[in-house]
């Protein structure tokens, strides 16, 4: 199959090469200081809330690409069961449909936390994102040129393009949401040679996900995410913590073994060891931007107490659903 670069253009888009590492030592101040910076701001009221789905931030997407060939993801915890598929767009280039593979890594979640946070502030579930996806990628203070915003484009036409099902065991029923979460995009094809790759300017959330987002939002405070942006592990800790811990009922505890952990956030790794090493850091990170999260992480698993949530309520937005 063609990639989407290759299609557009006759462009392939190649994975960049990795730059050159600075010394250990500049790279891990840097990221105490971004950390630093973010907690502290995490205790203010956030600048901007971003939200995320409750069944999202019980499963996730994928870590890492794939491959174009898989067209179907799964994830499940517990009662929460999530399945991407991934879509096709129409390029009138080649007057034909071109398949698109599934959004992965922190890209679509960030952005995706972006819509979702457009969409109830607008109380609108059609979207024009090109502007204020520019303004939300300089606020994460990722690089809005070049490399950066292409792969940023790449992974929003990911995302528009697929199809999501989510199922859940909610208020003692069974319930399965079907939705192409994006239902309508236009897609803007630049004419700048090296440049062809898909951006939707505009973009409709489905009535059912929006519908079911308007019930089911999780809270997310900005800065946070803007301290995780580089780890799509980090982002999927949080926002399951950020929805968990302040339903575990007051003076109870839930304790969650590294077995189920592993399953959640580690399905990727073959040996135990290599994923408590990449873990326990994640989590640390995680705690420095939430530090009301009540949670030990020892030998044997994690211990989640009651805690409040990292933003509280909904920020005044109520959405009225048609």
């Amino acid at each position: 199959m063609k990639g989407v670069g290759e299609i557009l253009g006759g462009i392939e888009v190649k994975v960049p090469k990795p730059q050159p590492k600075r010394s250990g030592r500049s790279t891990s101040e840097e990221r105490a200081k971004r950390l630093l910076d973010a907690a502290k701001a995490t205790q203010n009221v956030p600048t901007s809330v971003l939200y995320q789905h409750s069944i999202l931030c019980q499963t996730g997407l994928p870590y890492r690409n794939p491959g174009d060939d898989v067209r179907i993801w799964k994830r499940t915890n517990g009662q929460a069961k999530l399945q991407v598929i991934a879509g096709q767009a129409y390029h009138p280039g080649v007057n034909d449909f071109v398949e698109l593979g599934l959004p992965y890594g922190p890209k679509p979640r960030l952005i995706l936390a972006h819509l979702n946070a457009e969409a109830l502030r607008q109380q609108s579930a059609e979207i024009e994102v090109e502007d204020s996806l520019t303004a939300f990628v300089k606020r994460l203070k990722l690089d809005s040129g070049g490399r950066t915003i292409n792969t940023i484009k790449d992974q929003l036409a990911r995302l528009a393009a697929c199809s999501m099902r989510f199922g859940a065991a909610w208020e003692g029923h069974a319930i399965t949401l079907n939705a192409q979460i994006v239902t309508a995009f236009d897609l803007w094809f630049p004419k700048e040679k090296g440049q062809r790759v898909l951006w939707p300017s505009t973009v409709r959330l489905s009535t059912e996900y929006f519908d079911s987002l308007a019930k089911h939002a999780v809270p997310l405070h900005d800065r946070a995410l803007m301290a995780l942006s580089g780890s799509a592990m980090a982002l999927d800790v949080y926002a399951w913590l950020a929805q968990r811990l302040h339903r575990i009922e007051r003076g109870q505890r839930v304790f969650v073994p590294w077995s189920a952990l592993k399953e959640q956030f580690g399905w990727h790794y073959d040996r135990m060891d290599h994923f408590k090493e990449v873990f326990r850091p994640v989590v640390r990170d995680v705690h420095s931007q939430y530090r009301a999260a009540g949670i030990e992480l020892d030998g044997q698993g994690m211990t989640l107490r009651h805690s409040p949530p990292p933003v509280k309520g909904r920020t005044g937005i109520v959405v009225k659903v048609p």
